[in-house]
């Protein structure tokens, strides 16, 4: 499944990479792709798996995140 997350924090190209990385650290993510221009990331992972983790991922990476269309 697909999620897309708002993403608020990041200042520059960097921050959307430490992102990047901070979701694809999350087990079961298949791929994930941030936009800092968008503010936003799309996260590829398994059917049922939960987004409480990615946002948590995003947190402790210093940002903040929320499923889009909240």
């Amino acid at each position: 499944m697909t999620v897309e997350l708002k993403i608020s924090g990041m200042h520059c190209t960097d921050c959307a990479v430490s992102v990047e990385k901070a979701l694809a650290s999350v087990k079961g993510v298949e791929r994930a792709k941030v936009s800092y221009l968008k503010k936003q990331a799309v996260v590829e992972l398994p059917e049922g798996a939960g987004v409480t983790d990615l946002v948590r991922a995003v947190e402790e990476a210093g940002y903040g995140a929320e499923p889009a269309g909240v």
